[in-house]
């Protein structure tokens, strides 16, 4: 009897041996895959980069409100042949469903950047909630496409509204770029800040409302340098999928 308790003993510990082997391997196995990563064990996160070793950029824009230069941002866009991804709030969207239809046509990516474009630390979770579900019903009506991503406006965040979103299915995307584009520091001030700073797998922030008078102008000085160094400009899906995420928790 001795015997096989002794022998029960080793069994369950090699047993056990096995199992944490086994499943050691299976998350060094996960973790050397090009796999998309939002949540952790300390919550969801905001992905603001990615880390790939494609030589590609994810263009950006903000807008909610005006058409003027959304409309030369489109077509400079589809004349360069380059992909670009749109965050669009809700209460814009219904009211611009052609330019919601240029963008499809043309292509792009469109995306959530919630319904008022209030400061979302501003309000309290449950009306974060409801921003977030009414901006996701006027994009679909606009675009025929509910929303996967979300930027909320300013890119205001807190774990609360990480939370908040990551419970509605809604990935939190902020930037590693931005040139301050929607203070009009001129286009040249623009483009230089760009494509000094755009590296693989950035997420570059400018804005497509009409309060940014010189983005426009300064995208051909982008898009031609940025493409003389080797880049590529694709649509944050094509950006995130088969790339390694960095992301960055904000408090």
């Amino acid at each position: 009897m001795r015997l096989w308790v002794l022998n029960g003993r080793r069994i369950k510990k090699a047993l056990f041996i096995v199992v944490t082997a086994f499943f050691a391997a299976l998350i060094a196995f996960v973790q050397n895959q090009e796999t998309t990563v939002f949540s952790t064990s300390q919550g969801p996160k905001a992905l603001s980069k990615v880390k790939t070793d494609q030589k590609q950029l994810a263009l950006t824009f903000d807008i909610n409100w005006g058409e003027v230069q959304v409309e030369a941002i489109l077509n400079t866009l589809k004349e360069e042949g380059v992909k670009a991804t749109f965050f669009v709030s809700g209460e814009w969207a219904e009211r611009h469903k052609d330019i919601i239809e240029k963008m499809k046509k043309y292509g792009f990516q469109i995306e959530s950047h919630g319904l008022k474009h209030k400061h979302y630390t501003d309000l309290k979770p449950e009306e974060v909630r409801k921003d977030i579900l009414l901006a996701n019903e006027a994009i679909k009506k606009a675009s025929g496409e509910s929303p996967a991503l979300i930027r909320p406006p300013y890119g205001s965040i807190n774990k609360d509204i990480l939370k908040t979103a990551s419970r509605l299915n809604q990935q939190v995307i902020l930037w590693s770029v931005y040139p301050q584009d929607a203070e009009n520091p001129g286009y040249r001030s623009i483009a230089s800040y760009v494509i000094e700073h755009s590296k693989r797998g950035d997420i570059i922030r400018l804005h497509a409302s009409d309060s940014a008078k010189q983005t426009m102008k300064a995208l051909p000085l982008i898009i031609e340098n940025l493409q003389n160094e080797g880049y590529s400009f694709v649509t944050l899906s094509t950006l995130i999928s088969d790339s390694k995420v960095k992301t960055n928790l904000i408090e």
